[in-house]
């Protein structure tokens, strides 16, 4: 029997470059098309009241600076709805940051900056799905960091935050390191951030060595999860 649900992956970017990367090839390959939402241009309304998979995506803005964007309360007020109608959602870095937000958990500014790649502690929890993240180097790229809400479950954390992932219910799941990022567009990234990454102490060159030596094998696990993420849709 035919599957119903929506056929189409809808992406909500705060930053132009910061987009689903990778993982675009992996949801052509199972089927589906992805529609682009542009926050703070567009209205999100349709996008976060979707019954389909929507992918909130990264950004340098902090969940905590609503007053300077404005458009951000009204995405977390429609957020916090669609998250109690537990519909089919994914936050990557701010996306992750948002919906622990949106499920009543603490987001602030960390003790340091975590940019950079490197491996994940994947923490013991019934069919954890990022199992084969295990010994994968994946990018991290933040600056703030998030409590784990109360009805969620930990996935993996890293050396310097607890917190890395989690998932509530089957239809949940926020990662607050860049599994998307692909190898042949991350350049973008490391012209778009440079003043970040300057005023860090950031090696870009490291960055960029890093990328070629981990991001194809990231991307591979990458499609293995998400495969299994839309196991229970398709």
């Amino acid at each position: 029997m035919q599957s119903s649900f929506p056929k189409t992956i809808y992406a909500i970017q705060h930053l132009a470059f910061e987009d689903l990367g990778s993982l675009e090839e992996t949801f052509y390959q199972l089927g589906f098309r992805v529609r682009y939402f542009e926050a703070g241009v567009e209205d999100l309304t349709k996008a976060l009241e979707y019954e389909g998979l929507t992918i909130i995506l990264g950004g340098p803005i902090g969940v905590y600076e609503t007053d300077d964007y404005p458009y951000l309360q009204k995405e977390i007020d429609l957020l916090k709805v669609r998250l109690e109608k537990n519909l089919p959602t994914v936050g990557i870095c701010l996306g992750a940051q948002l919906i622990a937000h949106a499920l009543g958990a603490r987001v602030y500014a960390g003790h340091q900056k975590e940019i950079g790649w490197s491996p994940l502690e994947i923490r013991y929890a019934t069919d954890n799905l990022l199992l084969p993240l295990k010994d994968t180097h994946v990018l991290h790229w933040h600056g703030d960091t998030f409590d784990l809400p109360e009805q969620a479950t930990l996935l993996a954390s890293s050396s310097v935050y607890s917190n890395q992932a989690f998932q509530v219910g089957e239809h949940i799941l926020a990662l607050q390191f860049h599994i998307e990022v692909a190898e042949e567009t991350l350049e973008k990234w490391l012209i778009g951030h440079t003043c970040e990454l300057r005023h860090a102490q950031i090696s870009i060159q490291q960055l960029r060595e890093d990328n070629h030596r981990y991001a194809q094998n990231l991307a591979e696990t990458t499609a293995q999860i998400m495969q299994t993420f839309m196991k229970k849709f398709i």
